[in-house]
């Protein structure tokens, strides 16, 4: 984590106590903004928060699927902690959502991703990536939109997962949901991450043609 920074939560400060989105301020009980390394290259973005991040306020916490993603951070140097950490040592690494907050019986509508839209792009901003890791189709055809010139209706998590796909600036590898993967998919996509795009210098893509767009 950059030295610099002061806390790993929520570090630029964004509204804890939004009420923008009213059906989602009666089912919430944290509003999970980002966390990790405000100095980050990749960045993993997920459609909601999970009810374990939910309970605990820090995303990718808290439950099987937080534990999970721990894992893969783990496995590719990116977290310093057990995959069952609630605040996570995070290294290069920076966790967010589209939408802050969770609803437990469906998941984010177009409008929320629209109302939520500027922390996620804020959070871009700040970070800078240089890989994107959308988890899951939403997050994937949200990223979209906004970050490469396909059409995100065409875009399917599953059928791009531990592959790269060429975006504005960023590259993107699309990693299936965590409530979907099997382990085969775990390792599957930590083999690419740490091969594919940590096994070269990826900070020499950006601007160039090569992977898919």
């Amino acid at each position: 984590m950059d030295p610099a920074q002061e806390s790993p939560e929520n570090p630029f400060g964004m509204d804890a106590d939004c009420q923008n989105c009213a059906d989602l301020c009666e089912t919430r009980t944290n509003v999970v903004h980002g966390y990790g390394d405000a100095g980050a290259e990749f960045l993993f973005v997920g459609g909601q928060p999970s009810p374990g991040a939910d309970r605990t306020g820090i995303p990718f916490t808290g439950d099987d699927t937080g534990r999970r993603l721990q894992y893969i951070l783990g496995e590719l140097g990116f977290s310093n902690s057990s995959p069952d950490a609630d605040r996570p040592e995070l290294d290069n690494a920076y966790l967010t959502y589209l939408t802050r907050c969770h609803h437990p019986e469906r998941g984010p509508t177009d409008a929320e991703i629209t109302t939520c839209d500027p922390y996620l792009t804020a959070d871009l901003r700040m970070i800078n990536p240089e890989i994107i890791v959308p988890i899951g189709t939403t997050a994937l055809r949200g990223v979209a939109v906004e970050h490469t010139t396909r059409d995100p209706e065409t875009l399917d998590a599953d059928d791009l997962h531990a592959t790269t796909v060429r975006g504005r600036g960023f590259e993107l590898v699309p990693m299936k949901s965590l409530d979907d993967q099997t382990d085969a998919d775990t390792e599957a996509f930590v083999e690419h991450l740490a091969e594919s795009v940590l096994g070269r210098d990826y900070r020499q893509t950006k601007g160039r043609s090569g992977a898919h767009d």
